[in-house]
């Protein structure tokens, strides 16, 4: 396992490793999903950038800027066509929606077959995870973590197989507000368990 979580054999990235090693999840449209077995517990990469070493293939982050004055603060979460929003639902299937969670709540692992989210937290802390369940990526296996919201405002763009959830931090309540590139479709979305045994994120409050 390099240092960023993806399992290797001798000079192989883990899509080259036999099935045994990694359970089916899900396939639709040439793409297939999977767990790699006994995953080790932790949070992966620790993601606070664009730049940052060890992020998932096709995920993107950005940062949102805050303009604060006496009155309050104005943030601009994103401009269609632009930014990491660019060719972002072209076919006129943007969905803007946004999830209301209370203190303590874990929302995990959701997937999408087809559908890509920009995701942007504007209230609150979230812990956000990602684990890229394409058996076919450069980073199958690996795992992500970003600390977001209003401590730190960033822009995720999550693309079709890779994993999500989020644990809200602290006492307030948070509120994340994503966009879709298509309306929202149940058939397209799947689920694993929060505490998935071979996904095995590290969900606890650090004692260090």
């Amino acid at each position: 396992m390099d240092a960023y979580g993806v399992m290797k054999r001798g000079s192989a990235l883990l899509k080259t490793v036999p099935q045994t090693e990694w359970r089916a999840v899900a396939k639709a449209e040439g793409l297939q999903l999977g767990v790699v077995r006994g995953g080790a517990k932790g949070r992966g990469a620790m993601i606070d950038s664009p730049d940052s070493p060890g992020l998932i293939e096709g995920v993107r982050v950005a940062p949102l800027l805050i303009r604060p004055d006496d009155r309050g603060y104005f943030e601009e979460l994103f401009r269609s066509g632009q930014g990491l929003a660019q060719g972002f639902a072209p076919a006129g299937s943007l969905q803007v929606s946004a999830a209301l969670s209370y203190p303590g709540t874990i929302k995990a692992i959701h997937y999408h077959l087809r559908q890509t989210d920009l995701w942007l937290p504007v209230l609150g802390l979230l812990q956000v995870m990602l684990y890229d369940l394409r058996t076919d990526s450069p980073t199958f296996g690996r795992t992500n973590t970003l600390f977001n919201g209003v401590l730190r405002p960033l822009q995720i763009l999550i693309p079709p197989g890779v994993g999500h959830g989020y644990k809200v931090l602290g006492t307030e309540s948070a509120l994340l507000v994503y966009a879709t590139d298509q309306y929202y479709d149940a058939a397209d979305e799947g689920r694993l368990p929060w505490n998935d045994p071979d996904v095995n994120y590290d969900w606890e409050t650090q004692r260090k």
